[in-house]
């Protein structure tokens, strides 16, 4: 699990393809600090398991899916990532609840000069987000300030630009999304009661009441 607290902007030292797969070497000696075979590292927002750490480097494997969901498909050495450790029983949670599974990409349309900044959203995404709710961008916490159908705002204090992937974006630059997973959740336990639902109107039986 993670919060969206980026602990430092790493940098991306190798790509390596392999069959329905990739190899990326990230520099980042803060997070590399305790990190050893098996830890969990997000990536831009991307849970990846550590395969081997050396000095300030670690490596990861990210498997197809992951590749056809988030932007690491199109990563290059030389590319600046986001990177936090999973989060540690008692740590303050300073973001939300993140699991470091992408749910899809977005586009980097504009920032405004009070930091302001438009993204695009999704379709099969946009029903999981609200106003002054919360999502990760590019593995980053950051609350709504408004959404429609097809795009959502932030507003991105000079901190998230100086720490982050953001404050080097430019328009037309993917970004990784992950909605918030509580309403992902509430959705599925919900829609079976909803009316003209089949199993709202006796046609199915509801795990959930057995």
């Amino acid at each position: 699990m993670f919060t969206g607290i980026v602990e430092e902007l790493g940098e991306i030292t190798g790509v390596e393809q392999l069959s329905n797969a990739a190899r990326l070497t990230v520099r980042g000696p803060v997070v590399t600090s305790d990190a050893k075979h098996g830890d969990s590292i997000a990536v831009s927002g991307v849970c990846l398991t550590v395969v081997e750490v050396s000095g300030a480097e670690f490596t990861v494997d990210v498997v197809h899916e992951t590749l056809q969901r988030s932007r690491l498909a199109k990563i290059a050495t030389g590319d600046r990532v986001n990177l936090e450790r999973a989060t540690a029983v008692g740590d303050r949670l300073g973001g939300h609840i993140m699991q470091g599974h992408v749910d899809g990409t977005g586009v980097f349309r504009s920032r405004a000069a009070d930091g302001l900044t438009r993204f695009s959203l999704p379709g099969h995404l946009a029903r999981y987000v609200v106003e002054k709710g919360s999502i990760a961008v590019d593995g980053i916490s950051l609350t709504v300030a408004s959404v429609t159908n097809d795009e959502f705002t932030v507003a991105l204090i000079p901190t998230t630009l100086e720490l982050t992937t953001l404050g080097r974006a430019e328009p037309g630059d993917l970004v990784n999304l992950e909605v918030d997973v509580v309403a992902k959740y509430v959705e599925k336990l919900a829609t079976p009661h909803l009316p003209g639902h089949a199993a709202h109107n006796g046609a199915g039986t509801l795990e959930e009441d057995v």
